[in-house]
């Protein structure tokens, strides 16, 4: 589908690994995804202890959650890709994909932030992201399902996430 700014499915997207790799969202392709612009200094960042839990329980019936650093709100991710990827394995064990720091709003956000708030807005139709920690559910069809705010807690999301799973 290169060339259209029209794309059906969260696999047409890709983004740069914590590592500097290129990633095709389709290395993801059949399983449901937790998509969350993530921050280190955030009053939210503790949700990483709850994001992890929920990746280790779901994680051998397809499912994933995939952290986008972001520095936009409150200059909340200061640091750089090796200093994230340090943080969140040394003080949540962290295990779950990490991407390299995005924007998530505004005229250089990530392709993929752009798709995921124009198909699922967010409080009273509003598009653009308002805060860290902000989660898109996604089904095993690449689907955007479900938004959820930044209070919403991971722990709050596992009958929403069950029901994009088989059963087990």
């Amino acid at each position: 589908m290169a060339g259209t700014d029209v794309l059906m499915s969260v696999y047409d997207y890709s983004a740069r690994s914590i590592d500097g790799q290129q990633l095709s969202l389709s290395t993801w392709r059949a399983q449901a995804l937790l998509i969350v612009n993530v921050a280190s200094r955030c009053g939210f960042t503790p949700q990483y202890s709850a994001l992890e839990a929920l990746y280790r329980r779901f994680r051998a019936r397809g499912f994933a959650v995939l952290g986008f650093p972001c520095d936009q709100f409150g200059h909340q991710e200061p640091g750089d890709e090796a200093e994230i990827r340090a943080f969140c394995t040394t003080q949540y064990e962290v295990s779950f994909p990490l991407f390299a720091k995005i924007e998530v709003k505004g005229p250089n956000a990530h392709p993929l932030y752009r798709y995921l708030c124009e198909s699922l807005p967010g409080l009273l139709g509003l598009k653009a992201i308002k805060w860290n920690f902000t989660k898109f559910l996604i089904s095993p069809a690449g689907e955007p399902v479900r938004r959820f705010a930044p209070a919403d807690k991971p722990e709050g999301l596992v009958q929403a996430i069950s029901e994009q799973l088989p059963p087990g």
